[in-house]
């Protein structure tokens, strides 16, 4: 199989194991809590990465890393998995998946404000115009379509759901600065992240066994959500000739999340979750072509 064809398939592979990551979300949290969902989670993950890590004999490549870059994941996994995962499931657990799976896709959006001070990034007219966008499509899902009433549902949840995307962009700009080998950082980040969810596990006491529906869901997070998809997605970007030939294929996983969503989780999908999503996606089209700044495509 030709190496486009291959990156083609391991492209759609991940599109299709992040767009059933919200329904197996809310699937999860009808039998655990989203603290319990994280730990359990995170731990198949770093299992998950350890396996990949010895499988590709990259194991050796943790003994080049430094005081500084165990330092470094150390901060990187406290943003991901831990902050990030927490604000994102409790986000779940109080929003319909639809709302929740929607704004959080406006991480995009939220990095290039993020470029502004922390890249020392100058912005465009264009990107302002894409965020305004963005931002609309936000209100829209937020109001549930009710703009002139402007009475938002749930805004804890809302404000949730919209932090978290500032955490994955605060992740993503830190962890660009960071040279080394993809899976190498990953699998620290999981293991400083365990870390921080076990400790907060054992100070709250929500350390239990959990029931079986409870720990399939998170087996399914862990390895689909967490784990091999990142991995498949550095593959498809390095067979593939160029990578907007399969990073614009990202683009379609909201949209067919909410098709699982209806599927396996039941709900009805709002009208105005489908405008909405379209305005945040359409915002974040519109300023990243043509070309910008900061390298998306490296991992988008």
């Amino acid at each position: 199989m030709p190496d486009q064809r291959k990156a083609y398939v391991y492209a759609a592979l991940v599109v299709l194991m992040w767009s059933t990551a919200a329904s197996a979300f809310k699937v999860s949290l009808r039998y655990m809590d989203y603290a319990q969902l994280l730990f359990f989670a995170a731990t198949v993950s770093m299992v998950t990465l350890f396996t990949i890590l010895l499988r590709q004999k990259k194991f050796r490549l943790l003994r080049r890393c430094t005081l500084k870059d165990f330092v470094y994941s150390l901060l990187l996994g406290f943003l991901n998995p831990f902050l990030y995962y927490f604000i994102l499931l409790k986000a779940y657990s109080l929003l319909p998946a639809q709302q929740a799976v929607a704004l959080n896709y406006t991480w995009a959006i939220q990095l290039v404000l993020l470029s502004i001070p922390l890249l020392h990034q100058s912005i465009r007219a264009r990107s302002i115009l894409a965020v305004i966008i963005s931002y609309l499509g936000v209100v829209i899902i937020a109001t549930r379509g009710a703009i002139s009433e402007f009475h938002i549902f749930n805004i804890s949840g809302i404000l949730l759901a919209l932090g978290s995307a500032v955490i994955w962009a605060l992740f993503w700009i830190y962890n660009i600065r960071d040279q080394r080998d993809e899976v190498v950082k990953l699998f620290l980040n999981f293991v400083f992240g365990f870390a921080f969810i076990l400790i907060y596990m054992i100070f709250t006491g929500r350390l239990t066994t959990p029931n079986l529906p409870g720990f399939l869901g998170a087996l399914y997070v862990g390895i689909f959500e967490m784990g091999i998809t990142f991995v498949l997605w550095l593959k498809a970007l390095r067979l593939s000739r160029t990578t907007a030939q399969v990073s614009n294929l990202i683009y379609l996983t909201p949209f067919f999340a909410l098709v699982f969503i209806n599927i396996i989780v039941g709900e009805k999908i709002l009208v105005s979750t489908v405008i909405g999503l379209i305005f945040i996606v359409s915002g974040i089209l519109f300023q990243k072509y043509p070309h910008w700044k900061i390298p998306l495509s490296r991992y988008m």
